[in-house]
């Protein structure tokens, strides 16, 4: 099996293995991934992660031009801005994620760190995520908010609709925006409970130990 055939597989995967879990439903969500020869292979638009078709995933060419296989999803601005902005990007996913859209929807939501620091994994695995406006889907305003973020953050929330995460290959933004979905989960199910997050201090060993990207 070529790397590219490889590729087209892994992603129907593991969208589908999202898709069974929940964590995007109906034709919601998707998915795209850089190729060897530095195009992509984009999920096309319409379609459910649960039943995405190798053959027929969108193809573009290093040049940014559509070559083969069904129409793109419409939010193309959203998977280019990460690409063009972060060099180390192999991989963009959107979900439509039920938890985080609802942190999303709360009046006190951090708008430059949206995700409380409750356990380290979503520090490793997702770092600060950026809270976006509400746009409407498909508006190329969302790529336009992601790149002048400059290339400093690899996910952004956005209001009222679904993360965004970028990662060095599929299997990587995959487990990061997971990730990120259950930090909102935990965050929803403790609101109101004076949970305890992880200190400063806890925070400055992880970004320290992993060299993770981080704002203070």
């Amino acid at each position: 099996m070529s790397a590219e055939a490889e590729l087209r597989e892994t992603i129907c995967l593991l969208a589908k293995s999202m898709f069974d879990r929940g964590l995007t439903g109906g034709s919601t969500g998707n998915i795209s991934a850089r190729t060897e020869d530095g195009g992509l292979l984009v999920s096309p638009t319409g379609t459910s992660f649960g039943r995405l078709d190798p053959g027929r995933l969108s193809r573009f060419d290093a040049t940014g031009a559509h070559i083969d296989g069904d129409k793109p999803t419409k939010e193309m601005p959203l998977h280019s801005a990460f690409y063009d902005t972060r060099s180390n990007a192999g991989a963009v996913v959107h979900l439509h994620s039920c938890h985080s859209v609802a942190l999303s929807m709360m009046p006190d939501a951090n708008e430059d760190d949206f995700l409380p620091p409750l356990t380290p994994y979503g520090i490793m695995q997702v770092g600060q995520v950026k809270l976006l406006p509400f746009f409407m889907p498909g508006d190329p305003a969302m790529g336009e908010a992601v790149r002048g973020l400059a290339g400093k953050r690899s996910a952004v929330m956005l209001a009222n609709h679904g993360p965004v995460v970028a990662g060095k290959d599929v299997e990587a933004a995959c487990n990061a925006i997971e990730e990120l979905e259950a930090t909102a989960k935990l965050a929803m199910l403790m609101r109101g409970m004076n949970a305890r997050a992880l200190s400063d201090a806890d925070i400055k060993g992880l970004v320290t130990k992993f060299d993770i990207d981080w704002e203070d």
